[in-house]
């Protein structure tokens, strides 16, 4: 397995972090990470849990094509993505901070390694944990652009 996390503060509620990531996902998933090539959902209405998604990325070049299911959404708490084909997870976690801001956790899990790619274990952790770096930078960025500051 790889196991990649970061975290980042953002000068923003966790309701309005959780809105950005998980409420606007299809529009905004997209734009924190810009390796997403194609993203549809098959299941209808506002996502929820047991909503399916299908994306397609390029990333480093190698494109993959997966379905994902929510399997977790806690609102203004958590989001979590899993899939089985490549089998991976990703879980966003949204904590109060004191200054009313959101310190947000993304982890990204990819559960098995083709055989082929085993060689390569180290670059892609490397690969993996500077993802993950750049989705909270992005997210971060993206937030505090376009959402409003709590009033105080």
């Amino acid at each position: 397995m790889v196991k990649a996390q970061a975290s980042v503060e953002i000068e923003r509620s966790p309701e309005s972090v959780y809105r950005f990531i998980a409420e606007d996902f299809a529009q905004n998933y997209p734009r924190w990470s810009p390796e997403v090539k194609e993203l549809k959902f098959a299941t209808e209405g506002p996502l929820r849990v047991g909503s399916v998604g299908r994306q397609v990325r390029v990333d480093q070049g190698r494109r993959t094509e997966s379905l994902f299911r929510i399997t977790q959404m806690q609102p203004a708490a958590r989001l979590t993505f899993e899939s089985h084909s490549p089998s991976f997870l990703v879980d966003y976690r949204f904590v109060p901070n004191q200054d009313d801001g959101t310190q947000l956790t993304f982890t990204f899990e990819l559960r098995r390694l083709d055989l082929m790619m085993r060689p390569f274990e180290k670059l892609i952790r490397r690969a993996v944990q500077d993802g993950a770096r750049r989705t909270v930078q992005n997210l971060k960025r993206l937030i505090e652009a376009e959402q409003e500051p709590a009033a105080a």
